[in-house]
């Protein structure tokens, strides 16, 4: 079954997770969510399974950048617009394994799952 890492492809954390999974020889295919978009469901789907607190990447410039307006009185809905408007929002990497997704990339959490 080939998985798919969602990111972009620039991002450091990405590129990591990228090599750690051509190193332990699993395929996937790459979603670049900044030139391809992102689907609304596939965002709520993640957001259900994992808090929006978790795939909103408020660490990141972009989110820094908005108004405060922006980044008050968020939840679930206020968040799927804004990644939805700016993809870059989005916590990198998803690996999407088909019956679960990771958020974020760590080694130990990825060779857990991969089992």
């Amino acid at each position: 079954m080939t998985h798919t890492l969602y990111g972009i492809p620039n991002c450091d954390t990405v590129k990591k997770a990228r090599v750690w999974l051509d190193q332990n020889g699993h395929a996937y295919a790459f979603h670049d969510y900044r030139k391809a978009g992102i689907e609304r469901a596939t965002l709520e789907c993640w957001v259900e399974a994992h808090g929006w607190q978790v795939v909103l990447n408020r660490a990141g410039t972009t989110f820094r950048s908005l108004p405060d307006t922006d980044k008050s009185d968020i939840d679930a809905d206020k968040a799927i617009a804004l990644m939805m408007a700016q993809p870059s929002m989005i916590k990198r990497p998803v690996l999407d394994m088909g019956d679960r997704t990771l958020v974020g990339f760590k080694p130990d959490q990825y060779a857990a799952a991969f089992g």
